[in-house]
């Protein structure tokens, strides 16, 4: 692959490339939105800036930002947190354990598989793979000794893909007519009583959970919940907010990839998009064998299984009003299955491999 685009971004003013780049991310958003398809302000924004990434642009989405629109998702998902809803999580702990288990199983599975067939080496397909925070196993990998070049191309590469999926299998499956999530007015209800406190609860769980895995988002959203569900305030955001979250998060995304690291794993590019393809069916079919379990919409179960990053999957289950308690229970418990045990499967996957 060719180092040198015939049309490339780096020689323009850093200036010139945030004013293309917001134009673009917003016509991107705004043409996906008119098409009804779900998280278009995520999703087309994401892709624009992928484009971006790989054309040289030298811009990259300031990691505030990025943890602010973690934090506005929080409290989205915490919006709908209900005492019922809590319940019906802790009546559903085994299943969840089970759904958990199985994903991290199958992406062993599929780490193998990117092992043995498409020339990997063995941690650093477990870590690629691992279904967890990409920016987290990224850094876990280096410090396994990975090579972190790849481990972050596989684990944005899987992400896309997997927003991709989601976004299709929600258009297809999802409410009819449903309005996208943050779009519409504020309820009646939600006065600036409540939304002032909402809009502090944002920086402020995003500071207090710097130090987490995902914490800008799980802070937000646990305290927000908390608030709600004890009855002392009534979240809310103003309908502009929520939307600019997405972009900036899938503008951070898609800054990501650029064209040196894409260049050092174009070989390797066909296998990894494979695999995080496989790794996605297997979940969905996993997906609808626990749906029959808990009696539940396929898509919501389809959202909680999928290995996808934990904020692009509260975007979706929001916007394609999903069981949004459900899928943040499941993709937090992985998260933190993968984190405790990353290290363990990714020697046992090179034990494997050198066999």
């Amino acid at each position: 692959m060719s180092q040198s685009p015939r049309f490339s971004l780096r020689t323009w003013p850093a200036a010139l490339q945030w004013l293309a780049l917001l134009v673009a991310a917003g016509a991107g958003g705004g043409l996906l939105g008119h098409l009804d398809l779900p998280v278009a302000w995520f999703l087309g924004p994401m892709l624009v800036a992928v484009v971006f990434g790989v054309c040289g642009a030298t811009i990259h989405m300031p990691r505030p930002a990025f943890k602010l629109g973690q934090g506005c998702v929080g409290i989205l998902v915490a919006q709908s947190m209900t005492l019922s809803v809590l319940l019906n999580l802790a009546q559903s702990w085994h299943v969840m354990l089970l759904a958990t288990s199985l994903t991290l199983a199958l992406s062993l599975l599929v780490s193998l598989g990117l092992v043995w067939f498409g020339g990997i080496s063995g941690s650093t397909a477990a870590w690629g793979m691992a279904p967890g925070a990409a920016s987290a196993m990224v850094a876990m990998a280096e410090e396994d000794g990975a090579d972190g070049r790849v481990v972050a191309t596989m684990q944005y590469v899987r992400v896309v893909c997997v927003v991709l999926v989601g976004a299709l299998v929600g258009h297809l499956t999802g409410v009819p007519g449903a309005e996208p999530a943050g779009l519409s007015s504020l309820p009646a209800q939600t006065g600036l009583a409540d939304l002032a406190p909402s809009l502090a609860l944002i920086p402020c769980g995003v500071l207090a959970g710097a130090r987490l895995p995902a914490g800008a988002l799980l802070l937000p959203l646990l305290a927000g919940a908390a608030l709600q569900v004890a009855g002392v305030l009534r979240l809310g955001l103003p309908d502009w907010l929520p939307p600019l979250a997405y972009g900036a998060i899938g503008c951070y995304i898609g800054l990501r990839f650029d064209l040196a690291t894409l260049s050092h794993v174009w070989r390797r590019l066909p296998a990894m998009i494979v695999g995080a393809v496989v790794l996605i069916v297997l979940c969905a079919l996993s997906a609808w064998l626990i749906a029959l379990l808990l009696g539940k919409d396929f898509l919501s179960v389809y959202l909680a299984t999928t290995p996808g990053g934990l904020d692009a999957m509260a975007i979706i289950a929001v916007d394609t009003r999903s069981d949004a308690g459900l899928v943040l229970a499941m993709q937090t418990l992985r998260l933190f299955g993968v984190i405790l045990t990353g290290a363990f499967f990714a020697r046992q996957i090179m034990r494997l491999a050198r066999r």
